[in-house]
């Protein structure tokens, strides 16, 4: 706490007082303020410029005019459904058990959602992030050295996929 005095305070007349406390100085009076430069005027447009920016603004209001009164493109008049929608729906409509597939669907995501916050719990634990990293590092390795390096294994691997592609899609 600071001890009070009987001195006066003269205040100059360029000071004020601050929440009645102390009074202040101004920035020019004190040593520690360090008052910026001012910034210089924003540069005075030409009338060619400015006559530039408005010739290009209303060729695009007149271009935006033209395209919004025309007649609508034919991709954006017709309301048909993307392909890949159709196929979804014809898919849900040969499925005889909608419950169980939707009940199969929810369960999926749900465990999904714990299996992330496993991880993120396992991630949270010290060590164990570095040693999973090794480990993944070690295995990319090992099956880079299987199936990869060497031609005939290259071949038996890229086999294996196109054989487990058939199996899950289905022969063509």
């Amino acid at each position: 706490m600071a001890s009070t005095s009987s001195t006066t305070l003269s205040l100059p007349s360029s000071s004020t007082l601050v929440d009645a406390k102390a009074p202040r100085q101004s920035a020019a009076a004190s040593p520690q303020c360090v008052t910026l430069p001012t910034l210089p005027p924003p540069p005075v447009q030409s009338q060619n410029r400015l006559w530039k920016t408005t010739a290009c603004c209303r060729k695009i209001a007149r271009n935006v005019m033209a395209t919004a009164t025309g007649e609508a493109p034919a991709e954006v008049a017709g309301t048909e459904l993307p392909e890949i929608v159709k196929t979804l729906q014809d898919a849900w409509d040969k499925v005889e058990d909608k419950y169980a597939l939707t009940s199969l669907a929810v369960t999926g995501v749900v465990a999904l959602w714990g299996s992330t916050g496993m991880i993120s719990a396992i991630d949270r634990l010290p060590l164990v992030p570095g040693v999973l990293e090794l480990v993944g590092i070690g295995y990319t390795g090992w099956f880079a050295y299987k199936n990869l390096i060497f031609k005939p294994e290259r071949e038996v691997f890229i086999q294996k996929v196109k054989d487990t592609y058939r199996d899950v899609i289905g022969s063509s």
